[in-house]
C-alpha cells in the first residue's frame, strides 16, 4: 500500500513540475493509472491513496475488476484493442473507451450501449507516427470517424489518444506528440467539441504535457514492473 501511494505521490509532482515547465494549470491534466494485469486490490490501494481513474487493457481482465470493485466510485477506462466480439462487454461495463479507430467498432458500441447507461465517452485512437504495428486509424481518417461517432446515440466524443513507437529523447517525443496535438486542434476548429488528448506514459509523460496532453496513463511507475 505505502509503495502504491508513494508512487502516485512522484507521479504526480512529475505531472506538476512538467506543467510549471509548459506553462499549464496542473488542474488541466488528469491522470490515468494503467492497472491492467495488476490485481484488484492493488486498485483498492490506489483509490485509498485518492486515484480515481482507472486504465484496462484486457477487456475481460477489465470487466472482472469492475465487477468486483462497483462498491468503489471509479471511473473505468478501456485503453485496448477492442475485437468486435468485444464490444458488448465494453458498452456495458466501461465509462470511457480510448481505441475506437474504426467505424465498425463505434457502431457496435452504439447499438450495444445500455439504455440506462450515460454516453460512453470516446477517444479516436489514432496511429500518428505510422507504425506498422500500431491500431489506430490514420491522421487523414480521423475527422469521418468523429463524424460518425459525434452522430451515434450512446455514445459522446471526446477527442484523440495516440501511442507512438517508444522515442529516444524529450525532444523526439515532444515531436511526435505535436503531431497529436496538431491534429486535435485541427478537429476543434472543424467544429468537433472536444477536451481529452490522451498522450503520454511512464516514459514520456512530461514531453506529452509539454504537447498539450490533458490526460496521461500511467502504469509502472504506479503499480510496479508486471511480471
Amino acid at each position: 500500500m505505502l509503495e502504491i501511494k508513494t508512487n502516485l505521490v512522484n507521479i504526480s509532482f512529475r505531472i506538476e513540475k512538467a506543467c510549471k515547465a509548459a506553462g499549464r494549470d496542473l488542474a488541466s491534466v488528469r491522470l490515468l493509472a494503467v492497472s491492467k494485469t495488476f490485481p484488484a486490490q492493488a486498485v483498492v490501494q490506489a483509490h485509498a491513496a485518492g486515484q480515481v481513474d482507472f486504465g484496462e487493457n484486457y477487456i475481460q481482465e477489465g470487466v472482472e475488476k469492475i465487477q468486483a470493485l462497483a462498491h468503489l466510485p471509479l471511473v473505468w477506462h478501456c485503453i485496448g484493442p477492442i475485437q468486435s466480439n468485444k464490444t458488448r462487454l465494453v458498452a456495458e461495463h466501461f465509462d470511457w473507451v480510448h481505441s475506437v479507430d474504426r467505424p465498425k467498432i463505434a457502431q457496435r458500441l452504439s447499438e450495444q450501449r445500455p439504455a440506462g447507461h450515460p454516453p460512453l465517452q470516446v477517444c479516436i485512437q489514432v496511429n500518428v507516427d505510422g507504425g506498422p504495428t500500431k491500431a489506430g486509424v490514420p491522421p487523414q481518417q480521423a475527422a469521418e470517424l468523429a463524424s460518425l461517432i459525434a452522430s451515434l446515440p450512446g455514445l459522446r466524443l471526446r477527442g484523440i489518444m495516440s501511442i507512438p513507437e517508444p522515442a529516444p529523447d524529450f525532444a523526439s517525443a515532444l515531436a511526435v506528440h505535436q503531431r497529436s496535438q496538431a491534429l486535435y486542434k485541427s478537429l476543434k476548429a472543424q467544429g468537433f467539441d472536444l477536451d481529452t488528448l490522451s498522450l503520454g506514459m511512464s516514459a514520456d509523460l512530461e514531453a506529452a504535457i509539454h504537447a498539450g496532453s490533458t490526460l496521461v496513463r500511467v502504469g509502472a511507475a504506479i503499480f510496479g514492473a508486471r511480471s
